[in-house]
């Protein structure tokens, strides 16, 4: 539990009002699953973050960045740490002729459709992944044949020192679904992207497209964290479940999607447990069948 004198603290670095205890994390998770928080704060800029690492880290407090909890599964019993939101009170968004710079807490989905609006091709692909700019950029998320990587050119970070620093591209080492952030002590604060010039009829038309392939193809009805599992080498992580006999699996309120099994859901009051043991199961009878580990995509906070 985090004690009275830590939350008086942090009352120094953000408004009381952003301030919950006790703070259920389901309602902070695509997956709708997750026990409460010790403490959740909402940040509103770059310099309360840079203040509250360096608070935290001093008083040997745990804490979790959160974007938009799209990729995330929080234990039933929640979290004993603070959680910093970078949400919707850092979400700004600027265009600027073919360059935008977002922060870290705006929606792919909003950064995409502001590209649109000002003739900007090249984040069409992200209309439709449900995360922020922060997330996106820390695991090189894709989808389409788009990713990350191809458009964003400048990612400013606040290190565990606290201290603001701008990587470049190549400095983001990106990868699939990875980049040099994913396991260091970086938090994104604002991502720059290089777009080009496009026709915004063309542009609307083809996230219109990818919208009506994703809504036929994914469970969206449901609530989930996306794609469960990794895409293993060689394989399709979707198809080697569905060939595991998985499709329609259901542990408590857990259920891997009869519409794609690449996708584990939560079909009615899914707790965490009934995600993990989907997952072992899937894993284990995947590599006894086939010899393929999969590695989990979503991330897991106990």
């Amino acid at each position: 539990m985090i004690s009275e004198a830590v939350v008086e603290a942090l009352q120094r670095f953000v408004p009381r009002e952003n301030i919950s205890l006790q703070e259920p994390m389901a309602g902070h998770t695509t997956f709708r699953i997750g026990g409460p928080a010790d403490c959740f704060l909402q940040l509103e800029n770059a310099e309360q973050l840079k203040n509250l690492r360096r608070y935290l880290g001093m008083a040997g407090v745990p804490f979790f960045v959160l974007g938009n909890g799209s990729n995330l599964l929080v234990n039933d019993s929640g979290y004993r740490g603070v959680i910093l939101q970078i949400g919707q009170k850092m979400s700004n968004i600027a265009v600027e002729g073919c360059r935008i710079v977002a922060q870290a807490g705006a929606t792919m989905a909003q950064v995409a459709r502001a590209a649109m609006e000002h003739g900007l091709s090249g984040l069409e692909f992200a209309s439709g992944i449900p995360g922020t700019v922060g997330g996106g950029v820390v695991m090189n998320a894709g989808a389409y044949g788009g990713e990350m990587s191809q458009v964003v050119t400048q990612v400013n970070v606040v290190s565990r020192e606290g201290e603001i620093m701008e990587l470049d591209n190549g400095t983001m080492e990106f990868a699939y679904r990875s980049s040099v952030i994913r396991n260091s002590p970086f938090t994104v604060t604002e991502v720059t992207f290089c777009l080009e010039p496009g026709d915004r009829d063309a542009i609307r038309n083809r996230m219109e497209e990818l919208a009506a392939s994703r809504r036929e193809k994914q469970p969206l009805e449901y609530p989930s964290a996306g794609s469960t599992f990794k895409r293993p080498e060689g394989h399709f992580a979707g198809k080697l479940i569905m060939e595991a006999g998985f499709k329609g699996f259901q542990i408590g309120g857990a259920r891997v999607s009869e519409k794609h099994c690449g996708f584990i859901v939560n079909a009615g009051n899914a707790t965490a447990k009934d995600v993990k043991a989907v997952i072992a199961e899937i894993q284990a009878q995947v590599k006894e069948r086939f010899r393929v580990e999969l590695e989990p995509e979503i991330v897991m906070l106990d």
